[in-house]
């Protein structure tokens, strides 16, 4: 029905996850609509991001040079090393402002079931970086799943003779959640870490 070139257009945006036919019709005719400099810069926004963005090469988070910004930061705590799955967390923790001590960032979470064992998330990196280094702290904060707290033994059990104390993000019922709602696991983390009020 259209040319082939909107038709293209309309592929390349239901590339993006939860993007169907209908929101891809509609963000290609808003593409049309855009002028010659907001087109230019969106294309060159996309290229630009593919082009220069790489992993540090110290912690694994995204950045356009070898060592991101963190980690060239000799501010931080250095008795604190953060744990995550992507680099998005690292982002969302960051923006809270609380933490402010390093992190390195795996390659997803274990899952087994789907063939992804601890080398395929980089496992050995994180002890390569430990030995090197006197964190006294590891703190892991990966999302509170089955795959998480696989990850978060796997590794606890990998740092147990290291005389590094390992903890992990309290995790429960979120504030105004309906208790009905609340799947298992995140009701016993929400007993696990229960606290005294005080």
């Amino acid at each position: 029905m259209y040319p082939k070139s909107i038709n293209n257009l309309i592929e390349a945006f239901k590339y993006f996850p939860g993007i169907g036919e209908k929101t891809a019709e509609r963000m290609a005719f808003h593409v049309l609509g855009m002028d010659e400099i907001q087109t230019n810069f969106l294309a060159d926004s996309i290229k630009n991001a593919k082009s220069k963005i790489k992993r540090c090469k110290i912690c694994n988070h995204i950045s356009e040079d070898d060592i991101c910004y963190i980690c060239n930061d000799n501010l931080r705590n250095k008795d604190y090393l953060c744990v995550v799955e992507d680099p998005k967390t690292v982002i969302s923790i960051e923006k809270l402002g609380t933490f402010n001590g390093y992190y390195h960032v795996l390659n997803g979470l274990i899952q087994t079931l789907d063939g992804v064992n601890p080398e395929d998330i980089r496992i050995d990196k994180l002890i390569k970086r430990l030995e090197e280094n006197n964190f006294k702290e590891v703190i892991i904060a990966v999302k509170p799943c089955l795959e998480g707290e696989m990850t978060a033994l796997y590794i606890n059990n990998v740092l147990s003779g290291m005389n590094i104390t390992v903890s992990r993000l309290a995790s429960g019922i979120p504030m105004g959640a309906d208790m009905e709602y609340i799947d298992p696991i995140t009701l016993e983390k929400a007993f696990d870490n229960r606290k005294k009020i005080s």
